[in-house]
């Protein structure tokens, strides 16, 4: 079709993309880690042809176990969900173990590619008390949200969540990036590209604006008594 800007979302989606063409501007939205992923070559000066807008920072991995610890403060172990081949969890492991380290809570990597191996990581760290769960940003765990929620339910086991979509969906909490925040940022990309900005010249932008979304039902059914810090911080209860 030969179009004149081409907008992505996930990095999976982007990767695809630009395997296609190095030629035709590309605006990626929901990526996150663009660096590692090899989609730039610097969030500064992407070069190339794509540019666009990362969804997380390294620190979050650290501060979604510290939202966990905070919510549940009896956590003693802490599983970080995500599937190898869709995730780039390396950004996040440094934070997240540094975040361990300083909570003692004993960090665990749980890879997963079904919803079995995601019901077998959830039943291991339901067997015994002190479990949780903060489950990493892609689009194979958006996906499957569904079982990992529900067996989170199932064995008691307190979960953090980067999309409010899990929340609502019955998770425990969310915190990530606003979603309609980045995707109005990414169509100023667009138009400054259309009017002749090169894409390799606009650095990629990171977010700038968070939400938090706590569902109080599931907190009650998980027998957790909710800090007024969570409930002063959280933009939606959700009762």
């Amino acid at each position: 079709m030969k179009p004149d800007i081409i907008v992505t979302n996930t990095t999976p989606a982007t990767v695809a993309v630009q395997r296609e063409t190095q030629t035709i501007p590309i605006v990626m939205v929901g990526v996150a880690d663009p660096v590692g992923s090899g989609l730039v070559a610097a969030l500064n000066q992407p070069g190339g042809n794509t540019t666009g807008f990362a969804v997380w920072e390294a620190s979050m991995g650290g501060k979604w176990l510290e939202l966990l610890s905070e919510i549940a403060p009896g956590l003693r172990r802490a599983a970080i969900m995500f599937n190898p081949d869709t995730a780039p969890v390396s950004v996040y492991m440094p934070s997240f173990e540094t975040a361990a380290r300083s909570l003692k809570v004993v960090p665990i990597t749980a890879p997963v590619h079904s919803d079995g191996e995601i019901e077998a990581a959830i039943i291991a760290l339901g067997r015994e008390p002190g479990g949780g769960l903060v489950v990493m940003p892609n689009i194979f765990m958006t996906a499957h949200r569904a079982p990992i929620i529900a067996a989170a339910a199932r064995n008691n086991v307190p979960a953090v969540y980067h999309l409010s979509a899990f929340a609502r969906d019955g998770g425990l909490l969310s915190y990530g990036a606003d979603p309609v925040d980045y995707w109005r940022r990414a169509a100023s990309y667009v138009d400054r590209i259309l009017r002749g900005a090169k894409p390799g010249d606009l650095p990629v932008q990171l977010p700038v604006k968070y939400e938090m979304v706590l569902n109080l039902k599931t907190a009650k059914a998980l027998g957790l008594a909710v800090p007024p810090s969570i409930l002063l911080r959280a933009d939606e209860v959700i009762e």
